[in-house]
């Protein structure tokens, strides 16, 4: 009698750990959702941004409100500097249609000087949310996959991890590769946020300084009625000087290559 009175207690003791557990399993389950949240958001914001807000940062939105724009520089240059800065992190972040007008606007309403501290500096912010929000949600997971990876994965891993500076210098000069991918590509491989914080910083200034240029004339675009002609850009006297700045990034890596191993290194 003794032994079955005690069964139900056994009963009760198993079925109440079970639920337990299980609301546990769903706890862990919901952090780990969240994570996608920031990556998902953005992935979102920019397909919507590329529906709607094509026709709207273009340089004849820029023509049309370039007098009422000056006025409000004049009036409160900190204020639309504020702006400027929030508007533009606001396009990098969600790869918005809009970021060579917004470079050459830079230009137009302050100066090569000033408008390319503010264009690198809002630049290398939205850079950073992109890699922020790539980190959180998948670059944790592919990080640790590619950790784990063997064959021609480890091996570009390895190459990345050895040349991480010069690597994330040359996705910046080369101008071949897209803004939003010098962004996602580092967080999804894992390289130093320190690292990718300031070699942004420092690779975009190159291109930052041609399209402020631009911007810096284009007033005088507008009066003859005229838009801004971004095949400049491919110009050999400002295409060159860019070239020759990622043959410079990318001597290091070529160096290391031709650099005979040590018997030290070997072993």
């Amino acid at each position: 009698m003794s032994d079955q009175s005690d069964q139900p207690d056994i009963a009760d003791r198993s079925g109440g750990v079970a639920p337990a557990s299980e609301s546990g399993g769903r706890g862990k389950k919901t952090p780990a959702l969240t994570r996608f949240l920031p990556l998902a958001l953005v992935l979102v914001v920019a397909v919507i941004g590329a529906m709607t807000l094509g026709d709207y940062l273009t340089f004849e939105t820029l023509r049309d409100n370039r007098m009422a724009l000056m006025a409000f520089r004049d009036d409160n240059y900190l204020g639309l500097v504020g702006l400027f800065v929030l508007a533009y992190v606001v396009i990098v972040v969600f790869s918005l249609p809009g970021a060579a007008v917004a470079s050459v606007t830079g230009g137009f309403l302050f100066g090569l000087v000033a408008g390319t501290v503010f264009n690198v500096l809002a630049a290398t912010v939205g850079a950073v949310g992109i890699f922020l929000a790539a980190r959180w949600g998948l670059g944790a997971m592919l990080t640790h996959r590619l950790e784990a990876a063997e064959g021609r994965v480890r091996i570009l891993k390895q190459a990345l991890r050895e040349n991480e500076i010069e690597v994330l210098l040359l996705l910046r000069l080369v101008p071949a590769v897209p803004f939003f991918v010098a962004n996602l590509l580092p967080a999804l491989v894992g390289v130093k946020l320190i690292n990718f914080l300031w070699t942004t910083a420092v690779g975009i200034i190159p291109g930052a300084i041609v399209f402020t240029w631009i911007g810096v004339g284009l007033g005088a675009v507008f009066d003859r009625g005229e838009t801004p002609d971004l095949s400049i850009l491919w110009e050999p006297f400002v295409i060159g000087p860019i070239l020759g700045l990622c043959v410079l990034a990318a001597l290091p890596i070529l160096l290391k290559k031709r650099r005979p191993a040590t018997p030290g290194k070997e072993q």
